[in-house]
């Protein structure tokens, strides 16, 4: 780990320091009186900002977290409305007080889709874990049986792979729960209990011990009750006069949209199957991709998804933005890192650079990222190594420097950049600081502090002003999504590509998904030129990505 510096307290300590008491009281008669005459800092409430440093003093001055001056004077704690009041500040400090380290502020919903969030959180009160209709689901579920009409109904939703897979699976499978009015639940396996806070107030979002189907975890292509096989079998049929009786339908059935789907599995898409699957009250759906281009093209759902997404390359901001608050662990690596490294600089550059560790360094990587962020003016380039370059500024008055957050596996790329503006001056005299928070140079599964640090590298990557993402990398797609940006994406190892250039703006910021259908569900037409705001991706040729 690089520029990282930690420091241990007795446990149980309580920090009432004189040096802190001291602060306190400087505060108190010194900014306080300030702050009422001048009326807030950036736009701010007083007693909001004063609050809040008050209670940062008294923790402990190593724990004080000032409001990023960088940040848009009019943050928006609830983000427009997609948050509610209400949680306890104290147990996921991130939910909050992210709009603070946002230096973009992002779109703002529209009012349906608050509107819809909010009924959402009552019906995951009403029928979540530890309601009577919870348990009364479960036991329909053990009885192996159908409910006509279900009180509530549910989707299961399994967490697996890399965590920007379960990251983007994860918001496009709940707004399909949203969609069809399902109690959402997590597989809380693979960190997601340890990484993300609950995102629904006064109930839960994490699938509880005990659930009946034991192997879930392990379900896939041989399970019987595979949706896609039972249409192929012919145990589940569509259609008004043919078609599966309510009383004939399963008590579960499980949706595999994995990498290896088949035509039948795919037909999860198509309006008739998604009519015969609103009988069915337990749906356990794995995936490790983002559907929701797919869900653009059920026509069931297009009405609604207009109304709830008028901008259409916003969805996962939206979404992401809405459920994955770091947890305090999370959110301390996260603001310790910014507070050192970012907070002061007059620009934030992020460059996600994606290599496996099995690939060798690459010079043609390398160079592409120097001539991608130089062409495209995200940063200065540099000089010959005779020439010194501008005079230097005086101690203490220099301008802010502009940061460069790199993160990789590795640590070739960050030493071949930073040294490039440590040795050389810069064409503009502008000053360049390149940091890296870790390097573990292999991807370490189900490795807790591992997790942890990739999460903390995603939240601070979507922290800048600008992004450059690596092609086909879901860690950049969770980065620009949360952080608003279309990023300048580099084409080292795209497919199918036959263009020069070393980088090419993205026409969204929306995540691309994989393995889409490829054809509409009544004809042989190209699902990428069905609705115009759902396209093939640039970097993914036969994905699917949503624009505006």
């Amino acid at each position: 780990m690089k520029n990282t510096t930690t420091h241990v307290e007795p446990e149980g300590c309580k920090r009432w320091a004189p040096a802190i008491n001291a602060a306190l009281v400087a505060f108190v008669l010194i900014v306080l009186p300030l702050f009422v005459l001048l009326g807030g800092r950036n736009g701010e409430k007083p007693a909001v900002w004063i609050k809040t440093a008050v209670g940062d003093l008294r923790r402990g001055s190593d724990e004080v977290s000032l409001p990023n001056e960088n940040a848009p004077t009019h943050a928006d704690k609830l983000l427009g409305g997609l948050l509610v009041e209400g949680f306890d500040q104290e147990s996921c400090r991130s939910r909050y007080q992210s709009a603070m380290y946002r230096r973009n502020a992002g779109r703002q919903p529209s009012q349906h889709l608050v509107s819809k969030l909010r009924s959402h959180e009552a019906l995951q009160r009403r029928c979540g874990p530890g309601t009577a209709a919870y348990t009364n689901a479960l036991e329909q579920l053990k009885s192996g049986k159908s409910v006509v009409s279900p009180e509530c109904r549910y989707l299961v939703s399994i967490s697996y792979r890399g965590l920007g897979n379960r990251i983007i699976a994860a918001a496009s499978a709940f707004l399909y729960a949203v969609l069809t009015d399902r109690v959402f639940l997590v597989d809380p396996s693979n960190g997601m209990d340890e990484l993300f806070c609950e995102p629904f107030p006064n109930t839960t979002w994490l699938l509880p011990p005990g659930f009946p189907l034991v192997s879930y975890q392990g379900f896939y292509l041989s399970t019987p009750e595979r949706y896609g096989k039972m249409r192929e079998d012919g145990v589940l049929r569509t259609g008004e006069i043919n078609g599966s009786a309510a009383g004939d339908l399963p008590a579960f059935a499980y949706i595999h949209l994995d990498h290896n789907q088949t035509d039948a599995d795919k037909l999860f898409f198509c309006d008739d199957d998604q009519r015969l699957m609103s009988s069915i009250q337990w749906l356990v759906m794995r995936t490790d991709g983002y559907i929701a281009p797919g869900l653009f093209l059920v026509r069931a759902f297009q009405s609604e998804l207009d109304a709830l997404f008028p901008e259409r390359d916003a969805v996962f901001h939206h979404l992401g933005r809405y459920l994955f608050h770091p947890t305090n662990r999370v959110w301390g690596l996260i603001t310790r890192y910014y507070d050192a490294h970012l907070a002061r600089a007059r620009r934030v550059v992020s460059i996600q650079v994606r290599v496996f560790p099995w690939q060798a360094d690459s010079p043609e990587l390398l160079e592409q990222i120097k001539t991608c962020t130089q062409s495209q003016k995200l940063l200065p380039a540099v000089l010959g190594e005779e020439d010194d370059g501008p005079p230097a500024a005086a101690p203490g008055g220099a301008a802010k420097p502009t940061a460069v957050l790199i993160t990789s596996l590795k640590a070739w790329y960050y030493d071949k950049i930073k040294g490039a503006y440590w040795e050389r001056a810069t064409a503009n005299g502008e000053v360049v600081v390149v940091d890296q928070p870790s390097h573990e140079e292999a991807q370490r599964y189900h490795v807790k502090s591992h997790e942890r640090k990739a999460w903390a590298e995603v939240y601070l990557l979507s922290t800048a002003d600008t992004l450059v993402t690596t092609a086909e990398s879901t860690f950049g797609y969770v980065a620009q999504g949360l952080g608003g940006m279309r990023p300048w994406v580099l084409r080292m190892g795209m497919i199918n590509t036959t263009v020069s250039w070393p980088c090419s703006r993205d026409v969204s910021m929306e995540p691309c998904y994989h393995v889409a259908p490829v054809y509409d569900c009544r004809r042989r037409e190209d699902a990428g030129k069905i609705v115009p705001h759902v396209r093939h991706c640039e970097d993914w040729p036969t994905g699917l990505k949503l624009v505006d």
